[in-house]
């Protein structure tokens, strides 16, 4: 049997390509003492209910609780989840996050009458305590945007409700969460050498990838047969996610789930809806993609599993880490010596758990806690793609070194809308300089090939994710039922929208919608796509500008949550305001084409 069918169990791995989670906390015994520090720290808190319009002092003492609870919280809460997702069937991180979580929502209770009481006091007198105190000046951005939400939120008593409310509301995501990490399992198919490989989240776009069309075809159908096995519980999960949604958007009296999701950073409505009628413009431009895809494989019909496998084939990368992390070096140096300090210390310092092991967490992210480095889950498989991988989850944490270095705890957290726009930078400068530093042919049609697959992935694909959600959220909102053939419809239906007339779009790619995670946090996709576009624009002004652009770029990256979203962008030379960002970053993806035509046909 392939070594590539079992996974080595956690304890198996060495130390050197784990992430140093001990900079968080040394031992569990470390986290159990925080944790009950957090927990004593709530009677604490219940003692300025009331109190906070009584005077700057009261108000500042508060302030400064608050502060202490939300870095405590997100240390036990991140610490507790990061261990979990090492070895998702580990029942002792299993308990600790639950705990975390359970006790995420006793905070968000303990503090639901803060925005209610600050919202009791009047701006004249919010004016005068940071008068009378200097130091609650710092908190003047967080305040105004507390003042810019009143009319959506209620009174203390029904705020504690909803805060309480938290944990139920918690359930479609945490069971599709283990659902999904820990108790699905994939069958085995036979590889490119006909040996036998269990399919995992971590191999199945790597066995998409494969040249052979039969293991494609393979890998496509056992990993969306088995998710159809399960389609009317997994259709359930979803659609109790959309409804609970859907109950706070009526409790604060939002219009829709899309205005609510928005609302918290500011964003327009119209931002979401430009997106997708900008692609929409520009339709003709993937199903021209998908015609040469077509042509250059070289198939009667083209289907759903050959949209991944690259379009050049001769050309082999299986790139060892170390290998990895010197080509995001190289290609990240137009963003100056500094940037490239802070990767050194990340590579240097075990930021980074590099590889799969049994029952990790599929997938990657940044994440990490405030006054602690950030850290990056990988699954690393040597494909050109987990280089890129590499890249975009570094941008991910440098943005979160800047924002913490700079910010107080209050600002350090970024934005979702922005969170994707750090991470993209990188993978355009980086691709940028891979195709200016080859003269092969083959080579550069391969890259050429990634970034128009790139583009088909974040900007189409995550469009049609961002329609898809909200088709189906407004379905719920005027009383339809999600149900798993209402589900399965609408994303076939879509998915012939944006592939066009040149792919058999088969029909086990209607469960699709049934293994992205990403649906449980409410319009979050969308961003990727909007960042992506605003990532080429601040990559193409680098790349021409150098260090004036690099300046205002380090600002927007250090500006954390101190401005709106839709502000530091601008700052940074980007108005998402507008469809210009995404036509321009859909110029560029016509140029590409133009490019890949010229070298292929």
């Amino acid at each position: 049997m392939s070594e590539r069918n079992s996974l080595p169990k956690r304890s198996e791995v060495e130390k050197q390509f784990t992430w140093a989670i001990e900079d968080l906390y040394a031992s569990d015994e470390m986290w159990e003492k925080e944790y009950n520090e957090l927990k004593d720290m709530l009677p604490e808190v219940s003692k300025y209910r009331g109190r906070l319009s009584e005077s700057a002092q009261t108000l500042l003492d508060f302030m400064k609780l608050y502060e202490k609870l939300g870095i405590l919280m997100e240390r036990v809460y991140v610490y507790a989840n990061q261990k979990y997702h090492e070895d998702t069937g580990n029942s002792v991180y299993q308990d600790l996050a639950d705990k975390a979580g359970v006790i995420a929502v006793q905070v968000e209770s303990a503090l639901s009458f803060f925005t209610p009481e600050i919202l009791s006091i009047s701006e004249d007198k919010l004016e005068q305590f940071k008068s009378d105190k200097e130091e609650l000046r710092v908190y003047d951005t967080y305040l105004k945007n507390i003042l810019r939400r009143k009319p959506h939120i209620l009174s203390a008593e029904m705020e504690e409700l909803l805060a309480d409310a938290g944990e139920m509301a918690s359930s479609p995501d945490n069971i599709f969460s283990k659902f999904n990490n820990a108790d699905i399992k994939f069958p085995e198919i036979k590889d490119e050498n006909g040996e036998m490989v269990r399919i995992t989240h971590g191999r199945f776009i790597q066995l998409l990838e494969s040249n052979d069309r039969r293991v494609r075809e393979d890998a496509f159908k056992a990993v969306y047969e088995t998710y159809g096995s399960f389609k009317n519980t997994l259709a359930a999960a979803f659609s109790s996610n959309v409804k609970q949604e859907l109950f706070f958007t009526k409790a604060r009296n939002y219009g829709s789930n899309l205005e609510k999701a928005l609302n918290d950073s500011n964003v327009p409505v119209e931002v979401y809806t430009n997106l997708i009628d900008a692609v929409h413009d520009n339709m003709g431009l993937m199903h021209r993609y998908v015609a040469l895809r077509k042509k250059l494989l070289g198939v009667d019909e083209l289907h759903m599993y050959d949209l991944y496998t690259p379009l050049v084939q001769n050309v082999k990368m299986d790139i060892p880490f170390e290998e990895a992390k010197q080509m995001v070096k190289e290609g990240l140096k137009p963003l100056g010596q500094e940037y490239q300090d802070i990767l050194d210390e990340g590579f240097n310092n075990r930021w980074i758990d590099i590889y799969e092991n049994e029952n990790k967490r599929s997938g990657a992210y940044s994440w990490g806690a405030f006054g602690t480095h950030p850290y990056v889950l990988l699954n690393y498989n040597g494909t050109l793609d987990n280089v890129f991988t590499l890249a975009h989850e570094m941008g991910h944490a440098i943005h979160s070194y800047y924002s913490d270095k700079v910010q107080p705890y209050i600002y350090a957290g970024y934005k979702i809308f922005v969170a994707e726009v750090a991470s993209t930078c990188n993978e355009a400068i980086l691709i940028d300089h891979m195709l200016k530093n080859t003269d092969d042919k083959l080579e550069k049609a391969y890259l050429i090939n990634h970034f128009l697959d790139k583009f088909k992935g974040t900007l189409y694909r995550q469009t049609m994710f961002a329609e898809f959600e909200m088709i189906t959220h407004k379905m719920a909102a005027e009383g339809e039922s999600l149900t798993a053939e209402a589900l399965c419809k609408i994303y076939h239906d879509l998915n012939v929208l944006y592939y066009g007339n040149d792919i058999v779009v088969d029909p086990e790619i209607d469960m699709e919608w049934a293994r992205i995670p990403h649906f449980y946090t409410a319009f979050y996709v969308y961003q990727y796509a909007t960042g992506y576009s605003a990532a080429i624009a601040l990559a193409r002004r680098i790349l021409q500008e150098g260090q004036p652009a690099i300046d205002d770029y380090t600002r927007f990256l250090s500006g954390g949550s101190s401005n709106y979203p839709i502000e530091l962008l601008k700052g940074a030379g980007v108005d998402m305001n507008t469809k210009e960002p995404v036509n321009q970053a859909l110029k560029l993806f016509e140029e590409l084409l133009d490019q890949m035509e010229e070298l292929m046909l």
